[in-house]
């Protein structure tokens, strides 16, 4: 996608913590902004507008048991994300979706799907295909995929809208390298393309991400959800589930520089930023400077 004054990117933050364990990524959208996100993509030529934090419970007033106890603000919350990420594609804006971990993007991707298809790429560690029942902690993060795909508690799966929100031919999951044993057998029956780290360590990311645009090719856009635990830990220590052998620094760039130049993307989703676990907002400046690659920024 060409930078452009004419093109609007409309910052969304949902600062949501409900989905995991760990405290802290509820902070990941002020991490973000204070690393200069709006200033870097008015540099590239957009016109910006930042639409502030969405409205949402706060994990201190819920009883503590976490896990699925949480699961009905979970839908909650993704409703009000859902209907923002409507509202931005219909507004003819990218909507950048601040996270906040990754079970917002059972709503950010309804919302951007609500009126038209996208393609799905899942930049991850894991498959986020658990359920309830396959799920050995019981945490919502790791259930976004599997509930917009149709798998998983009626309550997530029909939030937003009734019933699956992206079939699997329009998904494309990379940076795989921890899934639970009954995830790894669903995602695998899901028909879902997916590339582990061992396809990119023996492929190189270049191809895979040629290849998984051209399956792709057949939408309109691309909605990429960015999972910063898909970056080596050793370049992005502020996530709650860090997995060590992920994409490097230029791997990861090249990924979103090839997105940029192969296909229209039309949002996007930096999950799971947590200032809490990192040195010096390392991640959050890791991934804005993925973002703004995303966005059309080049080396030359």
């Amino acid at each position: 996608m060409s930078p452009t004054s004419q093109r609007t990117v409309s910052i969304i933050g949902i600062p949501m913590d409900l989905g995991q364990n760990r405290r802290g990524v509820d902070m990941g959208p002020s991490a973000l902004r204070y690393a200069g996100l709006q200033q870097k993509l008015e540099r590239l030529g957009y016109q910006v507008e930042d639409r502030g934090n969405l409205e949402l419970v706060d994990r201190a007033a819920l009883p503590p048991e976490g896990g699925l106890a949480y699961l009905p603000e979970v839908v909650k919350a993704c409703d009000v994300v859902y209907a923002a990420g409507r509202d931005a594609i219909a507004r003819g804006t990218v909507p950048v979706f601040l996270g906040g971990d990754h079970s917002i993007a059972a709503g950010t991707v309804g919302g951007v799907t609500d009126s038209g298809r996208a393609g799905l790429v899942w930049v991850d560690a894991h498959g986020d295909f658990n359920t309830p029942e396959t799920s050995p902690s019981g945490n919502v993060h790791g259930m976004p995929l599997a509930a917009l795909m149709g798998l998983g508690d009626a309550r997530l799966v029909d939030q937003g809208r009734p019933g699956p929100k992206i079939p699997p031919e329009d998904v494309v999951l990379i940076g795989i390298r921890d899934l639970d044993e009954k995830e790894r057998v669903a995602l695998r029956e899901s028909k879902a393309t997916v590339y582990t780290m061992r396809e990119i360590d023996e492929r190189g990311i270049a191809e895979v991400a040629a290849e998984a645009i051209s399956r792709l090719s057949h939408t309109d856009r691309l909605h990429v959800s960015l999972d910063m635990d898909s970056v080596d830990p050793s370049f992005a220590p502020g996530v709650g589930t860090p997995v060590a052998g992920g994409l490097t620094f230029r791997e990861a760039h090249l990924l979103m520089e090839l997105l940029a130049e192969g296909a229209e993307i039309g949002s996007i989703d930096i999950v799971e930023v947590n200032p809490i676990l990192d040195t010096h907002n390392q991640t959050a400046a890791l991934a804005l400077q993925l973002l703004t690659s995303l966005l059309g920024q080049t080396i030359f």
